[in-house]
């Protein structure tokens, strides 16, 4: 079973709001068109309702893997009222980044921009394996009722090992996180978190 992240887990890596302001000059770059050729770009698709767990997973990339992340409320140039200018510019959005990760939070699974997202994401990256979702729970519940189980047989997930997991040939996995896929057989595969950020 892939590992499904609480609430707050991310916690210590949040960003001030004094940063997330500043998210909006790179979220211009997005805007204009303009991405950073230096630097992996992710589409971070999130319910906007969750605010701390997307603060805290920004953070988290940004402090880890030095990634540039494009959050659409800090788009200056999307519509004011959500319409179909809105799903345009999102598209065009998904597309220029080299990468689409859910932030997989309940809220997030039952909205149906998120989901919407999802699927175009999936249409646009998943043949190159540039999607993935962090799967998030409320806190203090068990798995078997995570809203998204389904994603999770569906989509690459973000995992973390902590260095007491093995590969098949009995050795032990590095900790830390990873990409977790799984091929036409049913088999799973994982790649360094780093690396597959580093594949554009």
């Amino acid at each position: 079973m892939i590992q499904i992240f609480e609430e707050g887990y991310f916690v210590n890596n949040r960003i001030t709001d004094s940063r997330l302001s500043s998210v909006l000059n790179e979220t211009k770059s997005f805007s204009a068109g303009t991405l950073m050729p230096n630097k992996t770009t992710v589409f971070l698709s999130h319910k906007h309702s969750d605010l701390s767990e997307m603060k805290d997973f920004l953070g988290f990339l940004e402090k880890m893997y030095n990634v540039a992340v494009y959050i659409d409320s800090k788009d200056p140039n999307m519509p004011e009222n959500t319409s179909g200018e809105t799903a345009k510019r999102i598209k065009a959005i998904i597309k220029k980044c080299d990468k689409f990760i859910l932030l997989a939070t309940d809220n997030a699974i039952e909205s149906k921009w998120c989901n919407w997202e999802l699927g175009f994401g999936d249409a646009n990256k998943y043949i190159n394996n540039h999607i993935a979702i962090l799967p998030i729970k409320k806190k203090g519940i068990n798995d078997l009722y995570y809203k998204g189980k389904e994603y999770l047989y569906i989509y690459p997930c973000i995992a973390f090992y902590s260095g007491s997991e093995k590969y098949k040939d009995g050795s032990f996995i590095k900790a830390g996180y990873y990409v977790r896929t799984k091929d036409s057989n049913g088999n799973s595969n994982i790649t360094p978190l780093s690396d597959w950020l580093k594949k554009r």
